[in-house]
């Protein structure tokens, strides 16, 4: 039994929501997305696992698996989308609707595209007796806690050795991107009446003086770590949100700093925080002041792939381009840590993806198609 023509894949991958955001009036399950997969990977001979993830109620992983052994090819992506504003939507969001050569939905690039081109491309191949298996992981919560890729981590599993992840490229392989770290600064002071400053400790003044900090350590980061396959070849620091006191007549007594830090490989997330403490600490020494630094979240480690992997080399060659670098996260540092080298490549652009109206080309899907057949041949039954 085959599983259903690509455009009916299509539409009821968008037709299944499967916003997943920290906000909780937000956040849906995933579990609609994962049983179309499921049916579909089953009706294609695939064994397939529906794994629940532990302490995320209504969120499932997906691994279906033909073949066995340690040299195995994963296709993964992840099943969940931002979440939308509809009226900024020129049509629905959850009814595939095609316009202008492109496939209109919420999660037609960004990346529930990918599954659908993925099994439209292995439709007539034969995969009864493959040399090395082939695998399709599908993910949950991407887009916000990560629990999918964590809980795969978690399991201790070799999948296989070779992975694509089908982030929105353009078809381009990627081998290297920057992590991502998201940081609170809590300052705590004391209130007074602003016509005697020595009523109270200022925590804004304080926040001055951290700023301060950051920003200069921040220059000293980038003169020491520099990679130019990076577009913006240094690491960066942003400061994007500052909330403090309540009134122009109060001295100040707490002030909160968040603010992004995104490292190049070869930088370390947990010793970059701890350079923020030695350094604000100190900074902040004697003032009277409470410091606090604050996670917002775990944070998403930096990738590189070494460029003489086969499947970097097999990416390279079918595509003809040498496998790049990109400055947004994905879940490659999560499969990496599995024992895969993993590349970076799928149909779309990630101009298009967290946008109203987001779009997958229909130019894009085949030579996405023939790129992934030629993969799965080289990689699984060659």
């Amino acid at each position: 039994m085959q599983h259903p023509s690509l455009l009916e894949m299509m539409r009821h991958l968008i037709g299944s929501p499967s916003v997943s955001s920290v906000s909780p009036e937000w956040d849906s399950s995933n579990a609609q997305v994962i049983d179309h997969l499921a049916d579909w990977c089953e009706a294609r001979g695939f064994r397939v696992e529906r794994l629940p993830i532990v302490g995320y109620p209504g969120k499932f992983n997906l691994v279906a698996s033909i073949g066995s052994g340690p040299e195995g090819l994963v296709l993964s992506g992840h099943t969940d989308t931002v979440p939308f504003d509809e009226a900024r939507w020129t049509s629905d969001p959850f009814t595939l609707t095609e316009r202008d050569g492109r496939w209109y939905g919420l999660g037609s690039c960004d990346m529930k595209g990918f599954f659908a081109v993925v099994l439209d491309a292995i439709r007539d191949l034969d995969l009864t007796r493959p040399r090395h298996p082939l695998i399709l992981v599908a993910t949950a919560d991407e887009e916000s806690s990560m629990c999918g890729a964590k809980a795969l981590l978690d399991t201790h599993r070799r999948l296989g050795r070779h992975a694509v992840i089908g982030e929105p490229t353009g078809m381009r392989p990627i081998r290297l991107h920057k992590g991502i770290g998201m940081e609170a600064i809590r300052l705590s002071g004391r209130a007074g009446h602003s016509s005697d400053p020595s009523l109270g400790v200022n925590a804004l003044d304080g926040m001055y003086l951290a700023i301060g900090e950051l920003l200069a350590w921040r220059s000293e980061l980038q003169q020491r770590y520099r990679n130019p396959l990076f577009a913006v070849d240094v690491p960066t620091i942003n400061l994007g949100h500052i909330h403090g006191g309540d009134n122009p007549n109060r001295i100040c007594a707490h002030c909160e700093l968040h603010f992004d830090i995104r490292p190049l490989p070869g930088m370390d997330l947990d010793e970059l925080r701890g350079e923020i403490d030695q350094r604000i600490g100190a900074r902040l020494a004697g003032s009277g002041l409470g410091f606090e630094r604050v996670s917002l979240f775990e944070g998403i480690a930096a990738m590189d792939t070494a460029a003489e992997s086969p499947i970097v080399q097999a990416a390279e060659a079918l595509t003809g381009h040498t496998a790049g670098a990109v400055a947004f996260g994905t879940e490659g540092p999560y499969l990496n840590a599995m024992g895969m080298q993993t590349v970076i490549m799928g149909p779309g652009s990630i101009d298009q993806a967290h946008q109203p109206d987001e779009y997958l080309a229909l130019d894009q899907i085949q030579p996405a198609r023939r790129i992934i057949r030629d993969l799965v041949t080289r990689f699984c039954l060659s």
